[in-house]
């Protein structure tokens, strides 16, 4: 069954943000958009490369009113310990957040339960706590900060923009598609 379109599950969990330990829920994702972005663990290889990545570009974010959550099956206490020694992992300003028990996992439904540790999973949340894209990855394929600024724009789009769609490599500013029954067949 796809997540699209389906609203976020109720949660609670630890996270590190700003030399902090904090308390996320489920209510902290409503009402502004938001990206939580799972990886299978502290401390590897693809990884850090993936949430330096979104550390570079997170003001391109928050620029667009989206909060960042990056979520793996690590205690928030690996996570300062890794913020605290990894350059990569040290510029990071968004919400590191522990899944130990794996529950955040299985609600995004992302859990490799043979390993306890999460798919690559992105998933971008609209304001009413809906899911509106899903993007999961094989462990071995980064993903790019940059693609997943364009997604948001198309999807923050459309939401303003009722009856319009992005179509392929959509760019902020340029031409939208209204479907109707003249277009089709003329696409």
């Amino acid at each position: 069954m796809s997540l699209i379109n389906t609203e976020i599950k109720p949660f609670k969990a630890n996270a590190f943000k700003a030399g902090e330990f904090i308390q996320v829920s489920d209510e902290d994702l409503r009402g502004k958009w938001s990206v939580v972005f799972f990886y299978p663990a502290d401390f590897t290889f693809v990884c850090p490369t993936e949430l330096e990545d979104l550390a570079d570009n997170y003001a391109e974010f928050q620029k667009l009113g989206v909060e960042i959550y990056s979520v793996s099956t690590d205690t928030h206490f690996a996570h300062k310990a890794w913020h605290d020694t990894s350059d990569a992992i040290g510029k990071i300003n968004y919400t590191m957040v522990g899944d130990p028990t794996g529950t955040l996992s299985r609600n995004f439904d992302v859990m490799i339960e043979e390993d306890g540790v999460a798919d690559r999973g992105t998933f971008v949340i609209d304001p009413e706590g809906r899911i509106q894209i899903v993007e999961v990855n094989a462990g071995g394929v980064g993903r790019d900060a940059s693609e997943l600024l364009r997604k948001i724009k198309a999807a923050q789009y459309v939401a303003a923009h009722p009856g319009e769609v992005c179509p392929a490599k959509w760019k902020e500013g340029e031409k939208t598609l209204a479907p109707s029954l003249d277009l089709v067949g003329k696409i």
